[in-house]
This record gives C-alpha cells, sequence and structure tokens, in this order.
C-alpha cells in the first residue's frame, strides 16, 4: 500500500511538472506570435536600459561607436525599445550592440541580410531558434555580460579549509561504528563550527551564485540547440556546439552551488541543505567552477554572442514587418577621388504614426531653413537614423536607400551642464569640436547640425557658424544642417544645397505639411504663432513693425 501510495506521488508530481512545462511553451508559442511584426508592450526603465548597454560599452574603442550625443539626440533608445522583440537577455543585448557599432563591412552586413529574410519568410525554424534562445530568459536589471564579467571580481581562495572540514566530518561519522559517544560529541562540535564556518563564508559568495546561473541557462540552450538541424545557420551552430564541448566540465555537479540551477524542491533540498553545511560541497564547487570559468571566458562570450545574434535578427526581420515599406539598402566604400554620396526616397521616421515621407540626395552639404515647428529638426534625424539601421540591421524605413558607408555624428539636443558648470555655449561648441575632428580622419561621416551656435549672439553666430560649416564641406563628409539664420543659404550656396519647410496661414492657424522643397524659406511665422495664441496686440503690432524698419534699413531701432 505504501509503495502504491509514493508511485502515485511520483505520477501525479510527475504530471503536474509535465503540465507546467506544456503551460509554460504554450505561453511562450503566444508570446513570439504576439510580437512577431509589432511593437512589444514592454516597459523600462532608467536601470533596464542603462545594464542592456553594458555589453556594447565593454566593447567601446574596438572600432567606430555612436557616441552617447549622437545616440540621445537621435532618440535611440526609444528606437532600440521599438525593435526590441527579442526573447533573452543575451538577443537585447546584441541588438543594442549592433545598433550601437555600424558595419563597415559588406559581407557582414551580406550575412545580416540574409538570415533576417531567411528568418522572415521561414517561421517553423525562426520559432524553432527562438524556444532554444527563450531558454536563457531575461534577467531585469542586471545584464547578463555583467553577470560574467563580475567574476572577476571574486576573491580567490583555497579550498583546504574546506576539504579539512569534511573529511573530519566524515572521520566523525566512521567513528560512530568504533566509539559511539566519543564520536557523536566530536560530531556535534564539528556541525556546530562547520555550520559557522559555512554562514559566514557563503555570505561571500551568495552575490556571485547569479553569474553560475547564468552562464548555466546559456548552456541549458546550448543543449536545446544540439538537436537543431538547419544548413542556414550552421556556422552558428557550429559556435553553440563548440563553446558547449569546451564548457562541458563546468556543469558537473553545479547543482551543488545553486538551487536555481537545477530542480531542488522537498526531500532533494532538504538533503542537500544539510549536505552543504556538513561538507562544505557547495563551497568547494563555488572555487572549482570560478576556476573553470578562468581561461574560458571567450567560450562564454561566444556562446552569448552566437545566440544572441540570432535572437536579435530575428528581431530585425520583425521589425520588417512592422513597417508599413522598408527598403533594403544598397551600401559601398567611398572612392577616393569622388564625393560621399547618399540618396533616399520617400524616407519616414518609424516612431512616428503617420509620417509625412520625404526625399534627398546628397553629394555634398545641404542647409535647410523653414519656420519654427515645419519639420526640420525630424528630418534630420531622420536622415541619421536611416543611415544607422541601413549599417546594423540593414532595413531602412524608406522606400528606397543607397549611399557610401558613413559614420553618423550629431549635434543637436544639447543642455547646459550644470554639474560640470559649463554653459549651453561650451556645451555646443565642445560638440562640433568632436565632429571636426572626426571628420579629419577622412574617412566618409554624415554629420547632422540642429542650430549651428544658437547659443551666442546674432553676429558672432553667423560669422563662426558659416565658417565651421563651410570647414565641414569636404568630399568625405555629407553635413545636414538646420538654421533659422537665412544669411547662412547665401553665404555658403557655393557648397551646401538649399531646402526649406514652410507653412501656410489658414482659418487663423498654421498648417504644416512637413514636405522637403528645394530652395532657402522664404516665409517666416514667429510674429505670427504670438498673435495666434493670444499675445496683447500691441506687442505683435510693435514686433511686426520693428521686422519691418529692419528689412528695410538693416538698423534696429
Amino acid at each position: 500500500m505504501i509503495l502504491a501510495v509514493a508511485a502515485a506521488i511520483v505520477v501525479l508530481a510527475g504530471l503536474l511538472i509535465w503540465r507546467d512545462k506544456r503551460q509554460q511553451r504554450k505561453w511562450f508559442l503566444a508570446k513570439v506570435h504576439r510580437l512577431w511584426g509589432s511593437v512589444a508592450d514592454r516597459e523600462y526603465t532608467w536601470e533596464e536600459l542603462e545594464s542592456i548597454s553594458h555589453y556594447a560599452k565593454h566593447h567601446e574603442g574596438e572600432r567606430f561607436m555612436v557616441d552617447d550625443i549622437t545616440w540621445n539626440d537621435l532618440g535611440m533608445d526609444q528606437i532600440f525599445m521599438l525593435l526590441n522583440t527579442t526573447v533573452s537577455s543575451c538577443g537585447e543585448d546584441v541588438l543594442y550592440r549592433m545598433l550601437r557599432f555600424p558595419e563597415f563591412d559588406p559581407q557582414a552586413l551580406k550575412e545580416r541580410e540574409r538570415l533576417i529574410e531567411y528568418f522572415r519568410t521561414h517561421e517553423r525554424e525562426r520559432i524553432q531558434v527562438q524556444t532554444q534562445v527563450g531558454k536563457v530568459k531575461k534577467i531585469g536589471n542586471t545584464s547578463i555580460t555583467d553577470y560574467i564579467h563580475v567574476l572577476k571580481d571574486v576573491p580567490r581562495r583555497h579550498v583546504f579549509k574546506y576539504i579539512f572540514l569534511a573529511c573530519l566530518t566524515l572521520a566523525c561519522i566512521v567513528g560512530l561504528f568504533f566509539d559511539p559517544l566519543k564520536a557523536a560529541t566530536f560530531l556535534l562540535l564539528v556541525m556546530c563550527f562547520n555550520g559557522y564556518i559555512h554562514m559566514r563564508d557563503s555570505k561571500n559568495v551568495e552575490p556571485y551564485l547569479n553569474c553560475f546561473g547564468c552562464i548555466l541557462r546559456l548552456l541549458k540552450a546550448a543543449d536545446g540547440f544540439a538537436s537543431v538541424r538547419n544548413p542556414e545557420i550552421q556556422s552558428y551552430l557550429d559556435r553553440i556546439a563548440a563553446a558547449r564541448e569546451k564548457m562541458k566540465g563546468f556543469r558537473r555537479g553545479a547543482f551543488l552551488v545553486s538551487s536555481s540551477s537545477a530542480i531542488q524542491d522537498g526531500l532533494e533540498a532538504f538533503v542537500l541543505s544539510y549536505l552543504k553545511v556538513l561538507f562544505h560541497v557547495d563551497m568547494i564547487k563555488f572555487y572549482s567552477m570560478l576556476r573553470f570559468v578562468e581561461g574560458h571566458e571567450g567560450d562564454v562570450e561566444d556562446l552569448f554572442a552566437a545566440m544572441g545574434e540570432l535572437d536579435a535578427l530575428i528581431a530585425a526581420a520583425s521589425f520588417r514587418e512592422y513597417l508599413p515599406c522598408y527598403a533594403v539598402p544598397e551600401l559601398w566604400e567611398r572612392e577616393a577621388d569622388s564625393p560621399t554620396f547618399l540618396e533616399a526616397k520617400e524616407l519616414y521616421h518609424p516612431l512616428i504614426a503617420d509620417p509625412v515621407p520625404n526625399s534627398v540626395r546628397m553629394e555634398r552639404g545641404i542647409l535647410v531653413t523653414g519656420s519654427n515647428a515645419s519639420g526640420k529638426s525630424t528630418f534630420l534625424k531622420t536622415v541619421a537614423i536611416q543611415a544607422l539601421l541601413a549599417q546594423t540591421i540593414h532595413t531602412c524605413p524608406a522606400r528606397t536607400f543607397r549611399g557610401n558607408f558613413v559614420k553618423v555624428m550629431t549635434s543637436m539636443a544639447l543642455r547646459d551642464d550644470l554639474e560640470g558648470g559649463e554653459s549651453y555655449y561650451i556645451v555646443e561648441i565642445k560638440s562640433l569640436q568632436r565632429i571636426l575632428q572626426e571628420c579629419e580622419k577622412q574617412e566618409p561621416v554624415l554629420c547632422i547640425v540642429d542650430e549651428v551656435l544658437r547659443g551666442t549672439n546674432t553676429i558672432e553666430r553667423i560669422a563662426a557658424s558659416s565658417r565651421i560649416l563651410r570647414s565641414l564641406a569636404a568630399p568625405n563628409v555629407l553635413p545636414l544642417a538646420a538654421t533659422h539664420d537665412i544669411e547662412l543659404s547665401y553665404i555658403l550656396e557655393d557648397c551646401y544645397d538649399n531646402y526649406h519647410f514652410e507653412e501656410e496661414i489658414r482659418d487663423n492657424d498654421v498648417i504644416f505639411n512637413y514636405q522637403l522643397k528645394e530652395g532657402r524659406a522664404t516665409t517666416r511665422n514667429a510674429i505670427r504663432l504670438l498673435e495666434l495664441i493670444g499675445y496683447d496686440p500691441k506687442i505683435v503690432r510693435d514686433a511686426r513693425e520693428a521686422a519691418r524698419r529692419f528689412e528695410e534699413t538693416g538698423v534696429w531701432s
């Protein structure tokens, strides 16, 4: 009867586990189908975005990286959140890194294009990959790469004392068969001492146990990939298999160090907790695993990167399905004797719900003029975002996109540095200086500047900004600038093409069409807007009269 009851309990437990796994799989598949071709409904905290960025920042200095000023100017955190339909922490970390590190290798982009299009058109294979990568899961406020790198900070200790105490406990247990009273007394003392040592030392390693848990989840996902047979992703499967094989020794006995790394419930957890205290098996295994990781960091990194790339490229394929239309960019290296080139037709900003598309062709600088709120800044950001997406996920929100590989740098949404005690003007000229220094390297640069030197007076602004913009009019640079200073459109017309946005006053309202047009702006709306929102008529009348007199005489009264 006892055996029958025990068997029934085992069968029931097995059925419950099977049902739980089945429900989890159904939930995961429903999530994957829901996210495909849509925007994730996830809300991000600042801490989450910061942790996701760490994987990219660990690689800072390897090659050109989109700097923080450009990233923030373009609102790339919002672009990343729009794109991020990944199912794992390694996927979102790699996706973020892709966006921060534009590619300049045509073959690398060609490979990304092949996989993006493959995943876009092969649902079963895509879900198979997502199912395996999903085992890595998402962590929250801490990046997996942080967990992996933090292992370098663990204080290295010898395990001799733990082995000695374990042997002492074992000797006491053996002694029970020869002199039970003395052995039991000594065993009680040893257990108390072992308990104290274990409680004290386990606190030092507890923060690092999650690190091993992350690596074990990567290896669990790698186990799933071992059964995948897909020649289209064979190079990734080989990388995963090679890293998994090299990390095989890491998993032996891993259940001893962390309950999160194995199924430990009920009696099993009870027994294991006593084994840990009596024999320090968790401490011995912890330092053994720590020694194993040393020298295998590259294998963990490759495992992380291979699965992350697959997850990130599936997110890029989903982004294509989300867009109303997209272009596969045509990119090539600039020849030494030719100017940098960029052309896009019907490009639009991916974050705008009902965007107005525009087209642009650049073989030299472009100066954009126009009224307030007419669309100048949005257009500048759109061009820069297109160039970045072209060289990262090989997908542009446009009808067509073609041009040279370029470094994208901007100087737009600047503000005073209160902590550093720097004024807006100082912050602005430093921002422009970094662009000028990058342009001196002779590699193609797309530089976007909104309102050059807006932080100073009119005379010096026009004098200095015209010289800065002229210095950017070089064969290796594509400068795209917006300004309210119509004088610049005349000063720089020999090296910049003029474009503008305009508005229409209709029924006491300002109507913007957001269409880019050739030539310089001929309308202004600043004073008109004062009138429309209800400013004192005398202020409006006097301002209009002062502007008229200046246009006639060139003198302010």
